[in-house]
């Protein structure tokens, strides 16, 4: 069998070497042929041929614009745009549109590098050799892209919530340098338990150090936008969302954060305690009935209540809270005892905020990160045991995690 190669017809080091710029070169003379092709059927003649009749619009060729550049996700090719005269109008291009520097995809891409990490800084360095000296990567060109985002999530607070059925609501706030303040703003963001078993980012919105006013005011945009009112609300120790709850939602039960609670606590005790007090803590969450674990407080306040008091006074305060899940199914514990379900996407909008360090506008720190929350709600896991949620919805009552099955009243007791 006789060996075949290129290698002398056309050099294949030299080919692989120039690979990138011959598929650019090739994919610039087909646009340019696109466009030709264009006026082409525009003028309903080709090039140097002579109207079929007088009474035909009087439509030439009139050259080319200058060269331009075209940013595309194969790297940055020069075109030239056709002109056209005698039209009554401005000829637009439907190939290449005027003022369009970069493909759809590549517009796409650039916030979407942002938002997973590329500091705004670092698109010149990141990017010039994969798109080419000529590709539009100014720091204005990226902050025009970024605004999109802000209109958008301006558009997502102002919609309807009408038809949103939340069973749980889980809040928390995150705090980001932003402005010229000293003190870091706090973004204040919610995430629902839907009655279908969804979870989703509910809202997202500034609030100074997470106040009472603050998350009153959110609350009660959620109802005047439709939200029905949900059946628990997991947060943390704050007290603004609690005094907030009271005024807007009074008759919604309340789950404090276990794990936040465990820490406050042992942030009362001596470093050398710690280790046997948080073994006993984590039990207490996972008891089985409410008594249970009011037995193993009280065996956490004989250990602790005469040498550490402020430990136990720390435990017991809010208890009523604490143990507001045996109020629901026993499935769905989980899910409750802690505000996991909105603490798990904060990590990926930490990583991102600490590539941004600082920002200048809140508002562009409040829509990154809204837009970080929405690509992790892709991945929130769905609420066990959805059919249960129906019932919780409609007004089921539950002892210990077991549903409190109700006693129809007899002829004789609905007649008294």
């Amino acid at each position: 069998m006789v060996e075949k190669s290129t290698e002398g017809a056309f050099g294949s080091r030299t080919i692989w070497q120039e690979l990138e710029a011959m598929a650019r070169g090739r994919i610039q003379e087909f646009l340019g042929e696109l466009l030709k092709e264009e006026v082409t059927v525009l003028v309903g003649r080709q090039k140097s041929e002579r109207r079929e009749a007088v009474d035909v619009p009087a439509v030439y060729r009139n050259g080319y614009g200058k060269p331009r550049k075209l940013a595309m996700m194969g790297g940055t090719i020069e075109v030239r745009r056709p002109r056209v005269r005698g039209l009554e109008e401005r000829f637009e291009s439907q190939i290449l549109p005027l003022f369009r520097r970069r493909t759809q995809e590549v517009s796409e891409l650039l916030p979407q590098l942002y938002l997973h990490g590329l500091a705004q800084g670092d698109f010149e360095l990141a990017l010039r050799g994969l798109l080419g000296d000529g590709a539009p990567l100014s720091a204005s060109s990226i902050e025009r892209l970024r605004g999109k985002w802000v209109a958008e999530f301006e558009a997502w607070s102002r919609r309807s919530l009408r038809g949103l059925e939340p069973v749980y609501l889980w809040a928390d706030g995150i705090y980001v340098k932003a402005g010229l303040e000293k003190d870091k703003a706090a973004l204040l963001v919610i995430v629902a338990g839907l009655r279908d078993g969804r979870k989703v980012v509910l809202a997202v919105e500034s609030g100074y150090r997470e106040s009472a006013e603050a998350w009153g005011r959110m609350l009660r945009d959620l109802r005047a936008r439709g939200m029905s009112a949900p059946r628990l609300v997991v947060a943390d120790g704050h007290l603004g969302i609690w005094a907030a709850l009271s005024q807007v939602l009074p008759e919604v039960a309340e789950q404090r954060c276990w794990n936040h609670k465990i820490v406050n606590v042992l942030d009362t005790l001596p470093k050398k305690l710690q280790a046997e007090a948080r073994e006993l803590l984590c039990r207490i969450p996972y008891a089985k009935t409410r008594r249970e674990a009011e037995k193993l407080r009280q065996e956490f306040r004989s250990l602790y209540g005469q040498q550490q008091p402020k430990a136990v006074e720390t435990l017991e305060r809010d208890w009523d809270r604490l143990v507001a899940f045996y109020g629901f199914p026993q499935e769905h514990w989980k899910h409750l005892r802690t505000t996991n379900p909105v603490e798990s996407p904060f990590a990926a909008v930490r990583l991102r905020t600490a590539a941004g360090k600082r920002y200048r506008k809140v508002a562009n720190a409040t829509a990154l990160i809204w837009r970080v929350l929405l690509v992790a709600e892709r991945a929130f896991r769905r609420l066990d045991h959805p059919q249960l949620l129906a019932e919780i919805a409609e007004g089921a009552t539950y002892e210990d995690g077991v549903r409190v099955a109700r006693v129809e009243p007899t002829t004789a007791e609905a007649a008294a």
